[in-house]
């Protein structure tokens, strides 16, 4: 009787409901604090704050229906079909609760045990925070036949909670204007914004989730839009990562249930490739530095299949050593918990550490490995014979990752031939150039600052680590080359295939390619390359684009450098005239080489005028299947890309 009781007072939802932590006062103050930076990352975890509130309501059995807009002025609206936010008076606060809600630092009723059993927004900080990084906001509420309103400036409210008409509607609408005093960037980007929406999709089947530009339109005016639903979650998950992998199972191993009060849902799968793609979450958090419920993953997989495999004989037959790496490699697999009160421990915050959560996790795999493998004898033996390759494949890497390691500590001076270091030792304050050929290496030699500036020319395009096993990589003398010049050797004390960045000597690594189609597949190869072995470098901050300009456009003694066509035609009519002109000279440069080292520096190199972007992965499971699409064996999709992209096409992280 007492459970039904707490169903009845959760469905009410009042003021009551509402607890306060704290004030707003410090977060204009110090902003990336509260969503970690003010330029792009942080605008557009605005817009995720807010979801998280409807994606509450869903979890909580109230709302089946979101959507996000994205207004010409890059203002975002998001509407959800839920509960609508109390509007009553709140006892301590005496205001209204959507007051409360809006305008108080940690006020909702996730805080509230009786409202929200899990809430997918627990480590954030609230649409309060939003309010208050918005040069203007507004909220509508749709409850009990009634329209409330309030308007919101910087956080202050700007008058009352006042009724404003009736409806049949129910929900919550928030409109908001992120803050230009506050934010470097106040553009959103759709394909971000598109792909987390997909991501909350999958991660809460059966819920509608709806995302519109109304800043881009086809020939007809329609806006672009996109439609998100997912019947069985992270099955359709699973199968969407891996559509451009060659899959060995005809459908993914699934659980879902609960585990000592934990509701648990994963998803598995194998396939030809050599990686291991594992991703996380923790109430919709991509948890990507893992924690508990991914060690407990790893754990039940690993113990499982390798006593079947001992059971089945196979193993004994090969005599060969089987390690948990082998049992991961060509794997992939989602595991989504919703933890009720998670800790979370890492440098960024995305790492579990409730100890309760590796037992629950551990125990459901175990329990779904075994009934799969019982059931389906087959597939367990595809499965043990990829095992076996993995293993057979892992000794031959490992002789080859020791001739890095030996190359990276004890070769002459520990460095590549073609390494033009840098003469400071501080890695903090040293950056290092990987250049396409050694005409653009030449260049970026003479013009570099040699203090602190590095320069290592690439032989032509490096080995696509996509479809290559892991000892044919560790074998290419260009990647050894990179590790021998990064200084960085693989296996820690926590992972064995972990990067070691105790010795790395440059905390800028910036790939500078020429500004064609080669030099972008050079940049791609090295990104992959960056991605699947070497994420550790990207995860802190330290990988960098380098982009040199298209054009120089010069009459007489004046020039301009130009990045974009649209910046060339600013730069003609701006020197005056037109391409015919006499007098009026315009460049394309088709490489590095093209340039001498004078215009290389002053364009691409110097700090003061470079322009470099930040390599960050927002997203690792849709970055994994970008890569695995643009890298991997299976052409159709990437020409479908190619040709979608073409021109104007960027590497979306």
């Amino acid at each position: 009787m007492s459970e039904d009781v707490n169903i009845t007072k959760q469905g009410e939802y009042s003021a009551s409901n509402i607890t306060v932590l704290e004030g707003l006062e410090a977060v204009r103050m110090r902003p990336a604090m509260y969503i970690g930076d003010v330029n792009f990352r942080g605008l557009h975890h605005l817009v995720y704050e807010v979801v998280d509130n409807s994606i509450d309501e869903a979890l909580a059995g109230y709302c089946t229906k979101i959507n996000v807009t994205i207004e010409e002025d890059n203002s975002i609206t998001v509407v959800d079909n839920g509960r609508g936010i109390p509007v009553d008076m709140h006892e301590k606060e005496h205001r209204s609760a959507l007051e409360v809600v809006m305008t108080v630092l940690h006020a909702g009723g996730k805080f509230d045990k009786g409202s929200y059993k899990v809430s997918g927004g627990l480590h954030g900080v609230g649409v309060s925070c939003v309010n208050a990084l918005s040069d203007h906001m507004t909220a509508e509420v749709y409850r009990d036949g009634k329209i409330y309103r309030q308007e919101y400036s910087r956080g202050l409210p700007l008058y009352p909670v006042k009724e404003v008409g009736t409806t049949e509607k129910r929900g919550t609408c928030i409109h908001f204007h992120p803050d230009p005093e506050i934010f470097t960037t106040t553009e959103y980007d759709y394909a971000t914004l598109e792909s987390r929406m997909r991501e909350l999709a999958y991660l809460n089947k059966g819920i509608e989730l709806n995302i519109e530009d109304l800043r881009n339109r086809d020939e007809k005016g329609v806006a672009f839009s996109q439609h998100f639903y997912s019947q069985d979650g992270l099955k359709d998950f699973i199968k969407y990562l891996d559509e451009n992998r060659e899959r060995l199972m005809a459908e993914p191993i699934y659980i879902e249930g609960e585990r000592q009060g934990i509701p648990i849902e994963i998803a598995m799968e194998y396939n030809t490739s050599f990686s291991e793609n594992l991703h996380s979450y923790v109430n919709n958090i991509n948890t990507h530095e893992g924690g508990t419920h991914l060690t407990g993953f790893r754990s039940g997989l690993t113990r499982t299949l390798k006593a079947y495999a001992d059971k089945s004989g196979i193993l004994a037959k090969a005599k060969v050593e089987i390690s948990g790496d082998d049992f991961r490699e060509g794997l992939t697999a989602i595991i989504s918990v919703k933890v009720a009160e998670p800790q979370f421990e890492g440098q960024t915050k995305t790492k579990l550490g409730n100890n309760e959560v590796r037992g629950a996790v551990d125990s459901a795999v175990s329990e779904m490995l075994e009934n799969y493998l019982e059931e389906h004898p087959s597939e367990a033996k595809t499965i043990v014979d990829k095992v076996i390759l993995a293993a057979r494949a892992r000794q031959a890497a490992r002789k080859a990752r020791e001739m890095v390691q030996r190359g990276t500590v004890f070769s002459s001076g520990g460095l590549p031939g073609k390494l033009a270091d840098c003469q400071d030792g501080d890695p903090s304050v040293c950056e290092i150039y990987f250049v396409e050929g050694d005409s653009a290496g030449g260049s970026a030699k003479q013009g570099r600052d040699r203090r602190y500036q590095a320069i290592l020319p690439l032989r032509g395009k490096i080995l696509n680590v996509e479809k290559a096993l892991q000892h044919r990589a560790f074998e290419s003398e260009e990647i050894k080359n990179i590790y021998t010049a990064l200084g960085v050797t693989i296996g820690t004390a926590e992972d064995s295939k972990a990067l070691n960045l105790d010795k790395l000597r440059y905390h800028k690594v910036i790939i500078m390619t020429d500004a064609d189609v080669d030099g972008a597949h050079i940049g791609t190869l090295m990104l992959t390359f960056f991605f699947r072995y070497m994420p550790e470098l990207i995860e802190n901050g330290y990988v960098y684009l380098a982009t040199p300009p298209l054009y120089l456009v010069r009459k007489g003694k004046n020039s301009r450098y130009c990045w974009t066509e649209e910046e060339r035609l600013s730069a003609i009519s701006e020197l005056g005239g037109d391409k015919g002109e006499s007098g009026l000279h315009i460049q394309r440069y088709k490489g590095l080489g093209e340039m001498n080292p004078d215009q290389l520096w002053e364009t691409t190199m110097n700090p003061e005028n470079r322009m470099l972007r930040q390599i960050t992965i927002d997203n690792a499971a849709s970055a994994d299947r970008t890569f695995s699409m643009l890298m991997g064996e299976d052409v159709p999709p990437r020409r479908e890309f190619i040709e979608q992209n073409a021109t104007y096409a960027t590497l979306d992280l």
